[in-house]
């Protein structure tokens, strides 16, 4: 890894370089089902929503650090990415940044304008299992299943608080993974 930072660190000397694992979920008013006790054989039973009007959360997380930053837009494509990596190189002006991403479409649009702080590592197809941030979408997931709104507004001030509950600590645990410390360890990030 320390070949492939070559370029970067000759173009960017003075700037730290720090990796970040990217990647986009969808949250709406329908009502998703998780795990509950039950008896055995017994079907959980919730109260469920049926609305399919939904908002994208686009996010962020540096696994060394739990640092997250994490956007909210009415649609997945690549203006809004655009938009967000936009939002991120302001937010973090002075650092290099290695952005994990996978192969959708909105990450690979031809006319897509990358700030000059940021590089875009792209994942292997099909593989949303090498992707950190994939663990916090699931404790989301988790957090929210079973919930019910009978609005987006109502939604929105709930993924607001969910956002800004989340600490350091817990991104780290959920993606700081050992063998990706080690890694970016060993190539100096």
């Amino acid at each position: 890894m320390n070949q492939a930072l070559a370029p970067i660190r000759t173009q960017q000397p003075q700037r730290p370089v720090r990796y970040w694992s990217s990647d986009e979920s969808r949250v709406g008013l329908l009502s998703v089902p998780g795990r509950k006790v039950t008896g055995f054989g017994v079907k959980p039973v919730g109260v469920s929503q049926w609305k399919f009007r939904y908002r994208w959360l686009y996010g962020l997380v540096e696994p060394s650090s739990g640092e997250s930053f994490v956007l909210e837009f009415s649609h997945l494509d690549s203006q809004c990415f655009e938009r967000c990596l936009e939002e991120f190189s302001a937010q973090y002006p002075h650092e290099m940044h290695l952005i994990q991403v996978d192969n959708a479409g909105a990450h690979r649009a031809h006319h897509l304008q990358i700030p000059d702080n940021i590089m875009l590592l792209y994942q292997p197809p099909y593989c949303p299992e090498v992707n950190p941030i994939e663990r916090l979408w699931e404790e989301m997931r988790r957090d929210y299943s079973w919930k019910r709104w009978d609005e987006l507004a109502e939604l929105q001030k709930s993924i607001t608080n969910w956002v800004n509950q989340l600490s350091c600590e817990r991104v780290k645990s959920l993606t700081g993974w050992h063998w990706l410390q080690k890694g970016l360890s060993g190539a100096g990030i």
